[in-house]
């Protein structure tokens, strides 16, 4: 009779392998699933530059390069045109105000005032004619007026007598009433003239004021094209140094045209060019310093031009105190320009680091040193030595703050 046979339970020989191949996949997963998954570069030590966060005072300024210009300049243009005919200074020499630098010649100008010349003439001549003309009518028309008179006086005595003889019957009607018909005629043609006399008056009077009104013009005209014939001498409206002279002999020059320019020495600014950057936090008032010949000279900013160029804006400082010693136009100077009060912060050293990340993050080293890693960090002001730390950083952390260009996007450095 046959007898079943029980199967053993629990783990056989067999199974082995197939345990020690569970167990090896099992741990890659562990170990891939534990390892750091952040992407890894090794750098050596000693090419990198390792800076120490501090707290400390922060100095919000920048440094900035300016020029040394004339406190104003004052353009030389060609009112007239013309032609140099003399040139009296040179450029670099002093000039007082009203001094001639140029002379001008302008044939067509010398024409017009000499056609104006001629046409004013004509005018007075006409006018003098005119008056003439009406004293002459004037008395004409008194003579006339008066032997109407005369005439009325004796066509009113004929007519009384020849009335008083009509009445008594000793002429005919037809005499009388040509008696009384000349002396009628004789009266109103007396208050005729009379009205001639006073409209011809009026007449004359309006033309004659018309005409003296034209050559009060007409010496107006004349008078302004003789300043236009002074304005071929080109003079030196203020006092200062010809700084530039852009003429020579024989050179036929437009109105309008720039000549030169004057500049004022009574004073002297700095004019520098500045990041757009900074263009909201410079405003007239704010003051700088620089150092020249072991002595600190005080400006401050007198003026903001708004026009961005190429990235830059630029600014003029005065000086507010004693000028440095031989200052010339067109030396240039460093200056430390502040934009706000001291403060106290959380400082990183410039570096090269924040044209590749633009102060978003940075890295940064473990307790043991030798690894970085990056980090978010938030920077506000920045002056030639230190940004301002806002978040991410504190006292004691240690930074890299050499150029990232050979890092790529690595999360972690390795530093051997």
């Amino acid at each position: 009779m046959d007898r079943i046979i029980e199967k053993k339970k629990g783990i056989k020989k067999k199974h082995f392998p197939y345990i020690a191949g569970g167990v090896v996949i099992l741990a890659l997963i562990l170990f891939m699933f534990l390892q750091n998954r952040s992407s890894t570069l090794n750098v050596e030590k000693d090419k990198v530059t390792i800076e120490t966060i501090t707290r400390g005072q922060f100095d919000d300024y920048i440094t900035v390069i300016g020029q040394v210009e004339p406190i104003s300049t004052i353009y030389l243009d060609a009112l007239e045109g013309g032609r140099v005919v003399e040139r009296y200074i040179e450029e670099g020499e002093m000039v007082k105000k009203g001094d001639v630098i140029l002379k001008l010649e302008n044939r067509e100008l010398y024409q017009t005032i000499l056609i104006s010349e001629t046409s004013l003439a004509e005018k007075e001549n006409y006018l003098r004619t005119a008056r003439i003309n009406f004293e002459v009518d004037r008395i004409q028309s008194k003579r006339n007026l008066l032997d109407n008179k005369l005439q009325l006086s004796k066509s009113g005595r004929k007519f009384e007598q020849d009335k008083k003889l009509y009445e008594n019957k000793l002429i005919s009607k037809e005499e009388y009433q040509q008696a009384e018909e000349d002396y009628m005629y004789q009266k109103e043609l007396l208050e005729i003239n009379k009205q001639k006399a006073e409209s011809d008056s009026l007449i004359k009077v309006k033309d004659i004021a018309q005409l003296e009104s034209d050559m009060v013009k007409m010496r107006k005209a004349l008078m302004y094209v003789q300043e236009r014939l002074d304005n071929l001498l080109v003079k030196a409206p203020v006092d200062g140094q010809l700084g530039m002279l852009n003429a020579e002999i024989g050179q036929q020059l437009g109105q309008g045209t720039r000549l030169g320019q004057i500049n004022v020495l009574s004073g002297y600014k700095v004019q520098a060019l500045m990041d757009e950057h900074y263009i909201d936090r410079v405003n007239p008032g704010l003051t700088g310093t620089l150092d020249r010949q072991d002595k600190e000279f005080s400006l401050r900013v007198h003026k903001v031009y708004p026009e961005v160029r190429q990235g830059q804006f630029k600014i003029d400082l005065v000086f507010t105190g004693n000028l440095p010693e031989n200052i010339r136009t067109g030396q240039s100077y460093h200056i430390k320009l502040q934009l706000g009060e001291p403060t106290e912060a959380v400082l990183l050293p410039q570096g090269a680091f924040y044209q590749s990340t633009g102060g978003q993050w940075i890295y940064v080293l473990d307790k043991s040193g030798q690894t970085a890693v990056k980090r978010n960090i938030r920077i506000g002001s920045k002056n030639p030595l230190y940004f301002e730390v806002l978040e991410g950083l504190k006292p004691g952390d240690q930074v890299i703050t050499s150029g990232y260009e050979l890092f790529g996007d690595n999360e972690r450095l390795v530093l051997k």
